[in-house]
């Protein structure tokens, strides 16, 4: 990818209008599915795209939702990827960061939502391919790299300093979600992926710890049921966690990617501890149930069965406060080529949990659209009053029209 250079400055008033959400085809026969703050009508079918698609509404939305852009290439690096806001502390909520996913020299960012600023927070030549990120129990940010055997790093949201976990781990990461106990989750992004539990040998430090990968442990063809968490050599995962977790006969699961966990939004169902993974590669997402030691997988959604046949390639995954998980593509459509150019964009779903079975969704509908065919939208992200969703909209070639959005109702 285009190296892209990141400077501090504050974008002007003209960037931070609403713009009006685009008109939509709604599936009268799924009016109401969803609960909570963020009801809609779901949006039918994908929007026919083109390269570069509409700059200053590139979603559309159902009726009674807007769209407004909080940041925008040049005034900051290019491939936006994940978002998470500072969810404890002083000013709780007021700053939003996101990684970059250029392919050297990457870096995380910082929007203030107060001021409108937007500015590098730390930025490295050694880094590449920056995916996950979380803010941490105890104040700070960790940040993952989708790239080859990379370690995780924890960064200072104030100073910007970072330093190496490789106790978490070193490989492809992507998604990672603390649980209720400060434990770590996250996955290794490769076509033979493994899933990864992570527990501090003390509460707070990730600088130690014990690394376990999940296998299941029922004889299932879609590789659910009953599993166990395998503890892994301490030294190997330092050197390539995947391979070890590989070496241990850990489950194999296609392009794992972003992880998502109850303990983000307060919703727990019941008191259930719930990861939800997207396997981009399989086109489902899995819930993973946690109990101490134990675990138990079922597929949560899976494209044909709770969700439309066009439901491709899950990518990033969102919970909001009622128990809908937002789904993003990676990409929904044909990729981009100049022999096979995509005619859709790709969507934003949302699994609706069902009232009485708890294996499954009820149902996956369509929330938006994107009308760019050459960009995925990425790094969902409720904000803690659950009214406010933030995603990016990262493009594959470097035509600067990168951005971040933030998805409120009118």
């Amino acid at each position: 990818m285009k190296k892209k250079s990141i400077r501090n400055v504050v974008l002007s008033s003209a960037i931070l209008l609403p713009v009006v959400a685009g008109t939509a085809t709604v599936n009268a026969a799924n009016i109401g599915v969803t609960n909570g703050y963020f009801q809609f009508n779901p949006i039918s079918s994908s929007t026919d795209a083109t390269p570069g698609g509409n700059p200053n509404q590139p979603l559309v939305l159902p009726e009674g939702f807007q769209q407004t852009i909080i940041a925008s290439e040049p005034n900051y690096g290019g491939n936006p990827d994940m978002n998470t806001l500072n969810e404890t502390g002083p000013e709780a909520g007021r700053y939003l960061y996101q990684t970059h996913e250029v392919g050297s020299n990457a870096s995380v960012s910082v929007i203030d939502l107060k001021t409108n600023e937007v500015k590098t927070l730390a930025q490295r030549s050694d880094w590449g391919s920056m995916d996950g990120i979380v803010w941490t129990p105890w104040g700070t940010l960790i940040a993952t790299q989708e790239r080859g055997q990379s370690a995780v790093y924890e960064i200072n949201p104030t100073t910007g300093e970072a330093k190496a976990i490789p106790a978490f781990g070193v490989r492809a990461n992507e998604g990672i979600r603390f649980d209720q106990d400060g434990n770590l989750y996250g996955i290794s992004e490769e076509h033979d992926g493994h899933i990864f539990k992570f527990v501090p040998d003390k509460k707070g430090d990730l600088s130690s710890g014990q690394l376990y990968a999940l296998k299941v442990t029922d004889n299932t063809a879609d590789r659910t049921g009953n599993a166990v968490w395998i503890p892994l050599d301490r030294q190997a995962v330092q050197i390539d966690s995947h391979a070890a977790a590989t070496a241990a006969g850990a489950t194999k699961f296609d392009r794992p990617e972003d992880v998502e966990i109850a303990t983000s939004t307060g919703n727990n169902r019941g008191g259930m501890n719930t990861l939800y993974v997207a396997l981009t590669g399989e086109d489902r997402v899995i819930a993973i149930d946690l109990d101490k030691d134990k675990a138990k997988v079922r597929t949560y959604v899976q494209a044909g069965v709770n969700a439309p046949s066009d439901f491709h390639m899950p990518d990033n995954l969102a919970l909001d406060k009622n128990g809908n998980l937002y789904i993003t593509e990676d990409p929904g459509g044909s990729y981009f080529s100049t022999t096979n150019p995509k005619t859709k964009g790709d969507d934003i779903w949302v699994a609706v949990p069902s009232k009485g079975n708890v294996e499954s969704a009820e149902t996956t509908v369509r929330f938006a659209t994107l009308t760019d065919s050459e960009a995925e939208p990425t790094g969902i992200y409720f904000d803690k009053s659950g009214t406010t969703l933030y995603v990016n909209i990262q493009h594959r070639g470097g035509d600067g029209l990168d951005k971040t959005l933030a998805i409120t109702k009118k």
